[in-house]
């Protein structure tokens, strides 16, 4: 009776029949309830260790997303593009990029001011090991108070990006788009003018690494020096041929009028 009072009391409290519904069927049902009570504990005992494997896993790949991700090129300068500031004119600004990676890795530029800035080149496949120096070349308004910036930050600025890519993959923009999610913002470089009529250790560099740049485009632009023998094709040997004949039917020509 006390059980049946004890239902009877609470039959109105929704709240406990959403807590403890095992309790709706009385004394009889309520032993049942409690072997199932059982044997679900112990089923839960038993995947403990798949459980906590998939939340470690979780975890970790967690932990992996919020560790910065590992560069793989090397700049120099390392945070800042340097421009010589010459206010109505284009000028120029240079970084050295290198492969730190064992495998082969795209880079890629971008800008805040595409109108007005562009790079050569404005991307590339590099091997493990390779570098380049990229040209940036940037137009620079007149102030607009007759205020010289020299040495200030400019809200211009470039990211360059990376994407580790096979082995005679051709450079193409759309892969950084096809492969995003492998996409890696080495640097976001601000734009720092510099007074080109002081001279400084940095506008010496800027100097070094622009005329290294220059000579690099040129030696690209050069034809390859054949280092290797000399291959006849085909075409010189049938004009040597003739070349043969037509001198052979010249002297048989001069031994006839002779002859006449």
């Amino acid at each position: 009776m006390a059980i049946a009072d004890h239902h009877k009391s609470h039959n109105s409290d929704g709240k406990l029949w959403k807590l403890c519904p095992l309790w709706q069927s009385g004394t009889s049902s309520s032993s049942s309830s409690t072997q199932n009570l059982h044997s679900q504990n112990h089923s839960h005992q038993n995947g403990v260790g798949s459980n906590s494997s998939r939340a470690s896993t979780s975890v970790s790949s967690v932990a992996r997303s919020l560790l910065p991700a590992r560069r793989r090129l090397r700049l120099d300068p390392a945070n800042s593009l340097y421009f010589p500031y010459e206010p109505g004119k284009q000028v120029k600004s240079a970084v050295k990029i290198k492969n730190t990676s064992k495998s082969y890795v795209a880079f890629k530029f971008q800008t805040t001011a595409p109108k007005s800035c562009y790079m050569r080149p404005p991307g590339g496949v590099l091997e493990p090991g390779e570098s380049v120096i990229a040209t940036v070349f940037k137009f620079v308004e007149h102030p607009e108070n007759n205020e010289k910036p020299v040495d200030q930050k400019s809200k211009v600025k470039f990211k360059i990006m990376s994407l580790k890519v096979k082995e005679g993959v051709d450079y193409v923009p759309e892969l950084f788009e096809e492969q995003k999610d492998q996409v890696t913002i080495e640097r976001i470089l601000r734009v720092v003018f510099l007074d080109p009529e002081r001279p400084s250790p940095v506008l010496e560099k800027l100097k070094r690494q622009l005329a290294e740049a220059e000579a690099a485009l040129e030696s690209r632009k050069k034809p390859p020096v054949e280092t290797g023998p000399k291959v006849v094709g085909e075409g010189l040997v049938i004009d040597e041929w003739k070349e043969r004949r037509e001198k052979y039917l010249a002297r048989q020509q001069v031994e006839a009028v002779d002859s006449v």
